[in-house]
């Protein structure tokens, strides 16, 4: 018991102070559990870390469920998890009950207007920076080109209008299947970029189209498939979340969604908060609670799983060229997504023209993003907001 409140205690605190994306907060656990607390040794910190970039699910969520396992097992690993989305979820509920209440007053609109070209700005970002890291890290200069052809392979592909969980494990595996054989025989078979391309007949079947009812039961079985195969940084959410519940279902329009991301983003803890954002706008406070339950519910069950052979995981040569695959696939939709959406959000369509204020903001984003490069994304979206209602007063 004492070991679950210190757990409790811990990870409450920093969920309420965890700003910055996954490696912000993955560095204050290492302070807090390793360093102040020294729950375990620096290696094991190490190897969680490494496990979890081979399982689906959001690093930082998974992470605080490892330390909480391997403080106290199965409870430890249920209050851990729980503590650290907790705060998160309640203040993106909370905002998703005033916006679904005031959204659409004139007084809140501004601030709306101007924080939509700034989420843009911050997953461009996020794309870019994580894209330079999967290249930097990869093995050897043939594995980069190979990364980059899978990331090309797979935007073509989700902009031609395959579901965006298909294209990044579709892609995962067959760019799995690309590396591997490329190891072995040293030399690019022609043949291999026409392999993904004959799936598009296939997968465009499987991408639902019009709009359909609203059903607890299928936004929950959603967000549970989200939650299992999401790899890579949370913005990844985007895609998952413009694919299914935008495109798919037509439940959400793309603004809502980038409403919902950007609540995510001044909110502290993980990003999949948005989930709880994105139900209680489609189906209030049940909606709330079955999203966030779908997204984070298979996070438990795959550290409850892996932990135990974290050391045979971390040396998996095909678990880790699976792994650059799909991060390299979910890049590439993230960044036909922020396209999108940019596309709706810059350009005047009916009129045919270009929105100079939206222009402004995305121009002064990129601009704060470049000369202050670690600056927090919630002064991004904050000053998005900011600038949104002043442009909209001229």
């Amino acid at each position: 018991m004492k070991h679950l409140k210190e757990i409790s205690f811990v990870f409450l605190k920093l969920g309420l102070i965890a700003f910055g994306g996954p490696a912000a907060h993955i560095s204050m656990f290492e302070d807090e559990i390793v360093t102040k607390r020294k729950w375990m040794t620096h290696q094991h910190f190490l190897d969680l870390i490494g496990v979890t970039n081979l399982i689906p699910g959001p690093n930082s969520t998974e992470m605080a469920i490892h330390c909480g396992f391997h403080r106290a097992k199965v409870p430890g690993l249920i209050i851990a998890g729980l503590s650290f989305v907790f705060p998160a979820v309640l203040i993106s509920g909370i905002f998703a009950y005033f916006y679904v209440q005031y959204g659409n007053l004139p007084v809140v609109q501004p601030f709306l207007y101007g924080i939509k070209p700034a989420v843009i700005i911050i997953i461009l970002n996020a794309v870019f920076k994580l894209g330079s890291k999967a290249v930097n890290a990869a093995p050897s200069g043939k594995r980069k080109w190979e990364l980059i052809f899978i990331a090309v392979a797979a935007a073509l592909i989700n902009f031609l209008g395959v579901n965006e969980i298909f294209t990044i494990l579709i892609c995962g595996f067959f760019g799995a299947l690309l590396i591997h054989t490329l190891e072995k025989i040293k030399s690019l078979n022609v043949f291999s970029p026409f392999v993904l391309m004959l799936l598009f007949p296939f997968t465009q079947t499987l991408q639902e189209t019009g709009k359909t009812d609203i059903s607890l039961t299928k936004l929950f079985l959603v967000c549970l498939k989200i939650g299992a195969v999401l790899f890579g940084s949370g913005y990844v959410l985007v895609a998952y979340f413009d694919g299914e519940l935008v495109q798919g279902l037509n439940w959400l329009t793309r603004k809502e969604l980038l409403d919902a991301i950007a609540v995510g983003q001044f909110t502290p803890g993980p990003l999949l908060s948005s989930a709880t954002f994105i139900g209680y706008k489609i189906a209030g406070v049940s909606g709330a609670l079955l999203s966030t339950l779908g997204i984070i519910l298979p996070s438990f069950i795959f550290v409850l799983i892996v932990n135990p052979v974290v050391p045979r995981l971390r040396n998996s040569k095909l678990m880790s060229k699976f792994l650059d695959a799909v991060n390299a696939s979910a890049l590439a939709v993230m960044f036909v997504v922020a396209v999108k959406l940019g596309t709706e959000i810059l350009i005047d369509l009916p009129a045919g023209q270009i929105n100079w204020r939206t222009t402004i903001i995305v121009l002064l984003s990129a601009a704060a993003i470049l000369f202050f490069r670690k600056i927090n994304s919630a002064y991004i979206v904050l000053g998005g907001a900011a600038m949104g209602y002043l442009l909209f007063l001229i």
